[in-house]
């Protein structure tokens, strides 16, 4: 058994190369082997967003505070609050982060496969973020 205690790990800022904007990101478990799962509670000021990437198992987000937005490749902007999960599945190119005028909260849930849990990819511009497709408001 292992207890991780409140405030016992540090946040850092979110790498530009990963991330539009002001981001912390808190390291929240790492498990060892023979378990693959890790997991962080990723903060985003308003404006603020993942680029896209994929996750070789899938990640599952639970949204812990404000409100955000998410997009698969191809797929509508949809808004996501306090409370709602989504589930991205394995190697589908999305990304998330707060509304244009929200900070949003969450815990990002991902598993390790061959010593990899994110393949990042191209930035959202500004364009793709802001673009007229507006957010369904579903959470599917």
């Amino acid at each position: 058994m292992e207890i991780k205690r409140s405030g016992s790990q540090g946040s850092t800022n979110g790498p530009s190369e990963w991330f539009t904007g002001s981001v912390k990101i808190k390291p929240l478990f790492e498990s060892p082997d023979p378990a693959r799962g890790r997991g962080a509670r990723v903060m985003f000021e308003p404006g603020a967003r993942t680029a896209w990437h994929t996750h070789p198992l899938g990640q599952t987000l639970i949204v812990t505070d404000g409100l955000g937005w998410v997009q698969r490749h191809g797929g509508p902007i949809e808004e996501i609050r306090q409370g709602d999960v989504v589930w991205f599945s394995p190697d589908e190119k999305h990304w998330h982060g707060a509304t244009s005028t929200t900070p949003m909260t969450h815990i990002a849930v991902q598993e390790e496969l061959d010593g990899k849990v994110v393949e990042w990819m191209q930035h959202v511009t500004d364009q793709e973020y802001l673009s007229g497709t507006q957010p369904t408001g579903k959470t599917s």
